[in-house]
C-alpha cells in the first residue's frame, strides 16, 4: 500500500526506533514504553495497515505478514530511517524479525512473535478465525453486550493479561470493532494461523522475549524461536502475558534499550576500527 497512508507518532531524538503493535491493537499500546525511550532515541510508533488510523489494503490486494513487512520497509525508505532499531509484539514482532532477515534493522527486540507455534496452537488460531467470521454475522449492538458480560471480560483478562486478577487488568475486554465482514482483523487471523517464520540469518543483535503467563501464543513457542533464530538473546518475562507492554512496560523498555545499545556499541566499535585502518593507510 501507499506508505504515505500509514499513520505514526514520532517523539524524541537520536537513532530511529520503530515500535510495531500486535494484531487488533494500535500504536497507543506502546505509550508508556515510548516515554521511557524518547530520551535516547527517535521513537516511532506505527499503526500497521488496517489498524488504528492506518487504512487497510483493498479487498482485492494481498494482506498478510509479508505484505505488512514490505509496507513497513517502504515507510522506512520514505522517511529515510536507515537501519532503524525495531521492536514488536506478536504480529509486530514477526514483521520486525522478517525485516531483520532482510538486513533492514539495526537491532530487533520482539515480544511473543507469531510464527513459532506448534500444530495444536495453530489449530487454536484457526478456531479463532472461524469464530471471528461467525461473529461478523451478529449485530454490533449484540456483540457489544456480549463483550461486556462478566464471562467475556474474564476470558479477555485470561487471554491478554499476565495477572487477570490485578486491578490494572480490570478494564480489559475484547474489542468488537474489528468483527465486521471484511474487517482487517477478520482478514488477518487466518493468515497468521498459517504463517511460519522460516530460519534465516539475522545479522544484528536480536532479543526474543516471552511472557511466562502468555495464554495466546504459549511460552513453549520460545523453544522453536530459539531453534530458528539461534543468535537471539532469549528472555522470559516473569508475570507478563501476551501484551507485556500493558503488564510490565518498564521491563519491556529496558529489554529494548539493552538490544539497541548492543547494536550501537557494535556499530561504534566497527567505525572505530575503520577509522584506525584509514589512519594506518
Amino acid at each position: 500500500m501507499d506508505p504515505t497512508r500509514i499513520a505514526f507518532e514520532r517523539r524524541g531524538h537520536g537513532r530511529p526506533l520503530i515500535l510495531l503493535h500486535g494484531l487488533g491493537d494500535r500504536r497507543q499500546s506502546w505509550k508508556v514504553v515510548m516515554t521511557r525511550l524518547v530520551q535516547d532515541y527517535e521513537v516511532i510508533c506505527v499503526d500497521l495497515p488496517g489498524f488504528g488510523s492506518s487504512p487497510a489494503p483493498s479487498p482485492d490486494e494481498p494482506y498478510d505478514v509479508l505484505t505488512m513487512t514490505e509496507d513497513v520497509r517502504a515507510l522506512c525508505e520514505l522517511h529515510g530511517w536507515e537501519r532503524p532499531h525495531l521492536a514488536g509484539n506478536s504480529l509486530g514482532g514477526s514483521i520486525a524479525l522478517e525485516l531483520g532477515t532482510q538486513g533492514v534493522a539495526g537491532s530487533v527486540t520482539v515480544f511473543s512473535p507469531a510464527g513459532f507455534s506448534d500444530n495444536l496452537a495453530r489449530w487454536g488460531m484457526r478456531a479463532v478465525g472461524v469464530a471471528a467470521n461467525l461473529a461478523t454475522r451478529i449485530p454490533t449492538q449484540v456483540k457489544e453486550r456480549l463483550a461486556n458480560t462478566a464471562p467475556a471480560r474474564a476470558a479477555a483478562r485470561i487471554a491478554l493479561r499476565g495477572d487477570p486478577s490485578s486491578p490494572e487488568a480490570k478494564a480489559t475486554r475484547f474489542s468488537v470493532q474489528g468483527l465486521e465482514p471484511g474487517a482487517p482483523y477478520v482478514r488477518m487471523v487466518p493468515r497468521i494461523a498459517e504463517y511460519d517464520f522460516a530460519e534465516r540469518p539475522i545479522r544484528c543483535p536480536v532479543t526474543i522475549a516471552w511472557g511466562d503467563q502468555d495464554r495466546t501464543l504459549l511460552p513453549s513457542s520460545a523453544v522453536h524461536a530459539h531453534e530458528r533464530v539461534p543468535n537471539a538473546r532469549m528472555v522470559s518475562l516473569i508475570g507478563s502475558g501476551h501484551i507485556p507492554m500493558a503488564d510490565d512496560p518498564l521491563t519491556v523498555a529496558e529489554h529494548i534499550r539493552w538490544t539497541c545499545r548492543a547494536a550501537d556499541l557494535g556499530h561504534r566499535r566497527g567505525a572505530s576500527r575503520g577509522n584506525r585502518g584509514r589512519l594506518r593507510s
